[in-house]
């Protein structure tokens, strides 16, 4: 396979991405930096000892991301990407504002909702984009998805230091200060797009929508990643408490447990995804991290075998996370027709943000009722409901997708170009934008011959 000059990022794409990346990261620093701290402050708050509403206040925030997500991203299309993500922004900050301030729990659930209203995530990937070739988008995704990754291990052992430091308050204000950061980043550094237009791709379109739902191996995914945050959110809602009460680890300790467990699973991540990506063993991997994450929920309910007990847990519950935080958006790409991605990877997003607010209230409820146990408990069947629903899934096939810009004198012969390609070795799937300017491949890497692409949109039709 041959590699083209045009699959170089600029200097500019580069720098588009990575700050847009660090919007991105920051916004969810905000959130993040909550996950090992926010149950035990908000059981202390007025009305903290209906943990019911502990777990609301927790996830509410995604239930508001999850209605307004979609929306928004649309929004974006029609007034602007930097409107609507300065917008966004705002509502963000003065949430995180508002939670700092709030002393109960019912103006802290608001503030949190308000929050959670801040869901510029689908307008800044419109942004990025924008910014960038067809050819390269690819890469630049990736980097949006490695600063989601950083930003959660980190998170994990900076809030119980943070909050050792600044309380819950001051890493909400804190929170609210990386916003404005980041809008004064999108005013300042980002340039501005000098077209602004839809893509396939990296954006949701209303009317795709059916297409996608229709389609059960998605629907298998979107059950997937509303599965695994739902156990996520259900877990921290319930695991400070178990470490304070049962252990008596005070709380800006935990970060001793989650930096070493955090480590271990993105360390063990690596090769495990590297092997079911080359050897193309995705399903057996799939399947395998979720029986490790189902393990490692019903480890946690077992408290008699200590704190190292709970480290094995927690270090087998850190591998099988990563491990499909990694295959999960992957497999999306891989089955998504490719005018469909954008689309499906919007739906996909909005499953995982209602995940966050379920698992959250779940979490709650049972903590409420039932104790700690029962939370793990109904994790673990959550992930064996998963594995059952997993084991119908159809393995993805060893393609990778590519984007090209399609050339003037092939505009509006988009039929001709598809006959054309259909005959080109190693060509899975081929569609055209709308607009007749992006093509979309879906490919078998060692047969494609990247240079005879170039030379077919080359000639003239």
């Amino acid at each position: 396979m041959t590699h083209s000059p045009d699959n170089v990022m600029t200097a500019a794409e580069r720098r588009s991405s990575g700050l847009l990346a660090a919007v991105y990261a920051l916004r969810l620093l905000g959130i993040f930096l909550l996950l090992p701290v926010f149950s035990l402050y908000a059981a202390d708050l007025p009305g903290g000892d209906n943990k019911t509403m502990v777990g609301l206040a927790f996830g509410i925030y995604g239930l508001t991301q999850a209605v307004l997500q979609l929306p928004l991203g649309m929004a974006s299309d029609r007034f602007g990407r930097k409107k609507v993500i300065y917008f966004g922004l705002a509502l963000f900050a003065a949430g995180s504002f508002l939670s700092a301030y709030a002393d109960n729990l019912t103006l802290l659930i608001w503030a949190r909702a308000l929050q959670g209203a801040g869901a510029v995530s689908a307008a800044v990937v419109a942004l990025l984009a924008d910014l960038t070739r067809d050819e390269v988008r690819t890469r630049a995704m990736a980097m949006v998805g490695l600063s989601i990754g950083l930003t959660f291990s980190v998170s994990l052992v900076l809030g119980p230091l943070l909050e050792r430091h600044i309380g819950v308050p001051g890493i909400f204000t804190l929170t609210g200060v990386l916003i404005l950061a980041a809008m004064a980043l999108i005013h300042f550094a980002v340039p501005d797009p000098v077209t602004l237009q839809t893509h396939d791709d990296a954006e949701a379109k209303l009317g795709l929508l059916p297409a996608v739902l229709k389609n059960r191996e998605l629907w298998r995914l979107n059950f997937g990643i509303f599965a695994l945050h739902c156990a996520q959110m259900a877990l921290f809602v319930a695991l400070p408490l178990v470490l304070v009460n049962h252990f008596q680890l005070a709380d800006n300790t935990h970060w001793k447990l989650y930096l070493p467990v955090t480590l271990i699973g993105m360390v063990l991540m690596l090769p495990a995804v590297i092997i079911g990506e080359t050897r193309h063993q995705l399903k057996p991997l799939l399947l395998g991290a979720i029986v490790l994450l189902a393990l490692a929920q019903f480890g946690l309910a077992q408290t008699a075998f200590g704190l190292w007990g709970i480290f094995i847990a927690l270090a087998l519950y850190f591998v099988g996370l990563n491990v499909l935080e990694a295959i999960l958006p992957s497999w999306v790409s891989k089955i998504s027709p490719p005018r469909l991605k954008g689309t499906a990877m919007g739906v996909y997003n909005t499953a995982m943000s209602l995940g966050l607010f379920v698992g959250s209230l779940m979490g709650g409820v049972l903590l409420h009722y039932y104790g700690t146990a029962a939370v793990f408990y109904f994790c673990s069947a959550l992930m064996v409901l998963w594995a059952a629903v997993a084991l119908f899934s159809v393995a993805p096939r060893a393609v990778k997708t590519l984007l090209f810009s399609v050339p003037e004198p092939w505009q509006n012969h988009g039929e001709a170009l598809n006959c054309r390609l259909a005959a080109l070795a190693g060509v899975a799937e081929a569609a055209i934008s709308d607009n007749q300017q992006t093509l979309y491949l879906k490919v078998l890497p060692r047969d494609f011959d990247e240079a005879a692409l170039k030379s077919i949109l080359a000639e003239s039709p």
